[in-house]
């Protein structure tokens, strides 16, 4: 008897390889998959302004990376000692605007330089809600009073509108569509339908229009596939991490290249090595197991040169130097 009905996916022509450089913007969402990414050493910037929910905001952040237009003074806030820009999140924030700059525009400065290199880039829609203050859409409200902003929705025409603009700036990159299975149910359970319904026509039209414009069936994998709350986190809104593993492992079937699905599991089994916590750290046991992860390091090191091991192999020459 079948109990679910399982999403297939088909395998995209084009895949991500490690010499692939990506870029992802977004909601949370996209961060779990770019973390991944990351994980398995594929060179990917993630959100350099923080999560960004809205269609507007999201093109907004790409039109200011392609242009490599850095903040400037007179767009920061100060809101209770703190400074900060509407278009990035409060982790970009600090205690002066010079900070605040310093902080805004390495980001830009980081996303720039991967935008140029860039093969890829992947977009995860959250809502089609906006918030407006001086007649402008902002990414972040920073915890300002309410009745500075105003709420609306966008329709399928503005948020198609939006994207295209800055997919046609993109045009040698291929563009990854997504829409978050993040409930945003502050308006309702009605109104998170219909904000996703919003988002998943638009991303159909995209995907209709470019061919460089794929959709990956992320929000119907959670929705759709797992369909129980068994697979949402305590707060019924986010998916569980084993609902997230499971979209991921949908992504890396689709998008990832096969021949490197060897190199990946070693690296997958590389970083549980590093972050195993023995019974007793001064065995002789342990110490061989940590000196034939050490090896292991520097023979993925080998394999892939452009990756960065440093870190986990400092943390195996600090266990073996312990006694």
């Amino acid at each position: 008897m079948q109990f679910r009905t399982p999403i297939e996916i088909t395998p995209s022509l084009w895949r991500i390889s490690h010499q692939n450089v990506g870029l992802a913007l977004g909601s949370c969402f996209s961060e779990a998959v770019a973390c991944r990414l990351t994980d398995l050493r594929y060179p990917i910037l993630n959100n350099p302004f923080g999560a960004l929910y809205n269609p507007l905001s999201i093109a907004h952040c790409l039109r200011r990376i392609v242009e490599g237009r850095e903040f400037e003074a007179t767009e920061l806030v100060e809101w209770r000692g703190r400074w900060f820009s509407l278009d990035a999140h409060t982790l970009l924030a600090a205690d002066g605007p010079d900070e605040a700059l310093g902080r805004l525009n390495k980001a830009l400065r980081e996303a720039h330089q991967t935008l140029c290199s860039a093969d890829y880039v992947i977009l995860t829609l959250g809502t089609n809600f906006v918030y407006e203050t001086e007649g402008r859409v902002v990414a972040n409200c920073h915890r300002l009073p309410a009745d500075r902003f105003v709420q609306r929705a966008l329709s399928v025409t503005e948020t198609v509108s939006a994207l295209s603009e800055v997919v046609e700036l993109l045009d040698d990159k291929r563009i990854l569509l997504s829409v978050s299975p993040i409930r945003h149910l502050k308006d309702g359970l009605a109104a998170s339908s219909m904000s996703k319904a919003v988002l998943r026509v638009a991303a159909d039209e995209l995907a209709s229009r470019f061919e460089r414009v794929t959709y990956f069936p992320a929000y119907e994998a959670v929705v759709d596939d797992l369909r129980d709350y068994r697979f949402y986190a305590p707060d019924m809104t986010h998916p569980s991490e084993q609902a997230v593993e499971y979209v991921w492992r949908l992504f890396e079937q689709a998008w990832l290249d096969p021949s490197e699905s060897e190199l990946n599991d070693r690296i997958r089994r590389f970083v549980r090595a590093c972050a195993h916590r023995p019974l007793d750290p001064q065995s002789a046991d342990y110490r061989e197991f940590v000196q034939n992860t050490l090896v292991e390091c520097e023979t993925l090191s080998q394999l892939l040169p452009s990756a960065d091991f440093s870190s986990e192999r400092a943390l195996l020459l600090q266990k073996l130097s312990k006694k």
